[in-house]
């Protein structure tokens, strides 16, 4: 089983792909007060989830997402179509950091794939090059609440909030509102993956059941052992200056 399915499987409870809840998903959208006829970028997309809170909070909105991940697209495009929606929103196969367009966006959006452009810095970078001049960048990263342990710092090379933060805005940018995610939103989100990993496990017996069971249960067990509440999660609301 590919690793693109599974992670499309362990997401199919939790389509924001992040520990974060609807509030929180609503709240960051809200702060970023979009105009009519916004233009909104996702970059990793995923389902889609983002963009399609988005598009229907500002109905002249449209929207293109990227991803790889064919089975996440496929997830998107129908969630599209069964609210309505999939007239403004285009969906493009194909690696965030290849994606290239015509006309600036209103707000750009990479929520927890900044591994896509090499890390938070890399991801600065190449969001600049889509966003108008005064727009925005909601941007989801990793951080360390408290020192990782050796195992569970091989996640990832975060830093913490304040560092984080600094990153961020080192290139022309200003954080105009941020959330950070509580432990309840993590436990929501590492439960629901794994659960679901579990559920289809379960359900599909054979080779590929047992790897998803296997994937669920090395997953929880680096969560529970590992980096529950060492590893924290920041959407960072940022302007373009």
């Amino acid at each position: 089983m590919d690793r693109q399915l599974l992670s499309a499987i362990a997401h199919a409870g939790h389509p924001i792909a992040a520990p974060i809840s609807e509030a929180a998903l609503d709240r960051l959208l809200r702060q970023a007060a979009l105009p009519d006829g916004a233009r909104v970028l996702d970059l990793g997309c995923g389902e889609g989830e983002w963009s399609l809170r988005a598009l229907e909070l500002v109905p002249s909105a449209v929207a293109d997402g990227v991803d790889i991940s064919p089975h996440a697209l496929s997830s998107a495009r129908r969630a599209a179509t069964a609210r309505g929606l999939s007239d403004r929103l285009s969906l493009h196969s194909t690696p965030a950091a290849d994606f290239a367009a015509a006309e600036p966006y209103d707000l750009v959006l990479c929520m927890g794939s900044t591994h896509a452009f090499g890390g938070l810095k890399g991801t600065m970078d190449a969001v600049a090059r889509f966003v108008r001049p005064g727009g925005l960048a909601l941007v989801g990263e990793g951080f360390w609440e408290r020192p990782p342990s050796e195992a569970v710092e091989e996640l990832g090379r975060f830093s913490d909030l304040a560092g984080t933060v600094a990153a961020a805005e080192s290139e022309g940018w200003l954080t105009v509102y941020a959330h950070v995610s509580e432990l309840g939103e993590w436990d929501e989100y590492e439960w629901s993956w794994t659960g679901s990993l579990a559920r289809w496990a379960a359900a599909n017996p054979g080779p590929d059941g047992e790897q998803a069971l296997s994937a669920a249960k090395e997953h929880r067990d680096l969560w529970l052992n590992g980096y529950r509440g060492v590893l924290g999660f920041v959407s960072l609301l940022l302007l373009r200056v």
